[in-house]
């Protein structure tokens, strides 16, 4: 029965981090889309190629981070979208770094590892079934 509770409890936490994470993607692709002038970062001005097509995957991530897992609709993609979560954070954090934004990777750090929980969690410890 501690068992089932845990799973419950861990299913509960994936879902909220997955929803937290695709609400974050889900705002910043759509400013980087549809208001890039509004957004404080110096690069948004200087790469406006970069912020539509960050814009894009952005919108992706969000996407795929929920739909698959709650529509039990090729639920694996929901993993799928945590590795390239994963992989899009790395990028940010190596493209901050170079441009000498360092200390600006918090919270890309911060959302690599709530990726890497959802990539364990739905892979291993609380997959998600298709219908």
């Amino acid at each position: 029965m501690g068992q089932q509770k845990t799973s419950k409890a861990l299913n509960v936490v994936l879902w909220a981090t997955q929803i937290l994470l695709a609400v974050t993607f889900l705002w910043a692709g759509s400013m980087k889309i549809f208001k890039p002038g509004a957004l404080p970062w110096p690069w948004v001005k200087e790469n406006p190629g970069l912020v539509t097509i960050t814009g894009v995957v952005d919108l992706l991530a969000g996407l795929g981070l929920v739909l698959p897992a709650l529509l039990r609709i090729q639920p694996r993609l929901t993993v799928y979208a945590a590795y390239g979560t994963i992989l899009l954070m790395i990028a940010a954090s190596i493209f901050h770094i170079s441009r000498g934004e360092g200390s600006q990777i918090g919270f890309n750090i911060f959302v690599l590892v709530c990726a890497i929980f959802i990539a364990w969690g739905r892979q291993t410890k609380a997959p998600i079934t298709s219908k």
